[in-house]
C-alpha cells in the first residue's frame, strides 16, 4: 500500500486528521526515581491505554528523535533515550497498528549521506515517513524517496525564525519577470518531485493561515501530503487550518494537523498533576473534534 493510500485509510479509520507528537520532557512526567527509560515507557503506556479503552485514535504519530537521542550518553554506554523511543515504537505498533508514524528527524545531506539518514528512518527505526530538509536539493532529498514511504520536506515553517530565509523572495525561473517568496519556490519543487512519485510531502506552518491556503491550493489535487504543525501551544486553530484547505480544495485526508506537548502535556511545566491522565484526554478529544473528518 502506498503511503498516499495509508494516509487516506487511516483519516477514515481514526475519523480524523490529526497527528499526535511523541515528545518526553522529563521535568513535566510524574515525579519517579525510575530509570529514563521506564519512566517515558510507563508514561506513554498508561496514555495509549487509556486511548483505546475509550476508543479514540489520531491518524498520525509523530516522535522527535532528539527528544530521545539527548537522553543518551553513548560515551558511558547509556542508550536509555533511544531504547526508550524503541519501547513508544512498539506500544504503537501494539495499540494502533495500522496508524503511520513520522519519525521527526528533519534530516539532509549529500548524496550518500542523505542515503543512510533514509536507511535509518526506515529499515532501522521502520518509521512510515520521515521529515526531510530541502536546502541542498534534489540528490540529498531523493534518496528518502522510499517505495511505500513518505516525506514530508520542510516548506514553510511554524516557528518565528521561518520567515529569515523562507519570506525572502526569489525570481520565478520561468518567465524571469514575477518574484516570489522562497517557500512558494520550494512547494514547486516538491510538486516536481513528487510527480511519479508518490508520498513526498511537506511541512507547512498553522501559524500563517494566508500562506497556509496559498500553498495548499498550489498542491490541491496533486495528491502532495501536508504535515501541519503550530496548532495548540504555537497559536494555530485547527478549525482555521481545515477552512483554509476546504477553500483551496485540498483533500483533508492527505493533510495531518501536529499537537505535541499541548497533547502530551498540556499544563506545560512543572510536574504532572495527579489528573495529568484526564488533563491529557481532554485536550486529545478537543482536538480530535476540531479535527474531525
Amino acid at each position: 500500500m502506498s503511503y498516499i493510500d495509508r494516509l487516506r485509510e487511516s483519516a477514515r479509520e481514526a475519523g480524523n486528521i490529526v497527528c499526535m507528537g511523541l515528545d518526553p520532557v522529563l521535568s513535566v512526567l510524574p515525579e519517579s526515581d525510575a530509570p529514563v527509560r521506564e519512566r517515558i515507557g510507563s508514561y506513554f503506556s498508561e496514555l495509549f491505554r487509556r486511548m483505546r479503552l475509550e476508543g479514540i485514535s489520531p491518524a498520525a504519530f509523530k516522535p522527535n528523535i532528539g527528544y530521545y537521542q539527548s537522553l543518551d550518553d553513548p560515551r558511558a554506554e547509556d542508550f536509555s533515550g533511544s531504547l526508550a523511543l524503541v519501547d513508544v515504537l512498539e506500544l504503537l505498533e501494539t495499540y494502533f497498528p495500522s496508524i503511520p508514524v513520522i519519525l521527526d528527524s528533519k534530516r539532509g545531506d549529500i548524496a550518500k549521506s542523505s542515503e543512510n539518514y533514509a536507511r535509518e528512518a526506515f529499515d532501522c527505526w521502520k518509521a512510515d515517513a520521515v521529515t526531510v530538509s530541502p536546502y541542498m536539493g534534489s540528490d540529498s532529498v531523493l534518496p528518502f524517496a522510499y517505495e511505500d514511504k513518505g516525506m514530508y520536506i520542510l516548506n514553510r515553517t511554524s516557528n518565528p525564525g521561518g520567515k529569515d530565509f523562507q519570506d525572502e523572495l526569489v525570481l520565478d525561473r520561468v518567465d524571469e519577470k514575477e518574484l516570489y517568496p522562497l517557500y512558494q519556490a520550494v512547494a514547486i519543487r516538491i510538486i516536481g518531485w513528487n510527480d511519479g512519485r508518490r508520498g513526498i510531502g511537506a511541512v507547512v506552518g498553522a501559524t500563517n493561515p494566508n500562506e497556509l491556503g496559498r500553498i495548499a491550493a498550489l498542491y490541491a489535487g496533486k495528491d502532495v501530503p501536508m504535515l501541519i504543525p503550530g496548532v495548540g501551544s504555537q497559536g494555530g486553530s485547527a478549525s482555521e487550518v481545515i477552512a483554509m484547505m476546504n477553500e483551496a480544495g485540498y483533500e483533508l485526508a492527505l493533510s495531518r494537523i501536529n499537537s505535541s506537548s499541548g497533547l502530551t502535556h498540556p499544563w506545560k511545566k512543572g510536574a504532572a498533576p495527579e489528573d495529568w491522565l484526564d488533563q491529557c484526554m481532554s485536550a486529545i478529544h478537543k482536538l480530535l473534534d476540531e479535527a474531525s473528518l
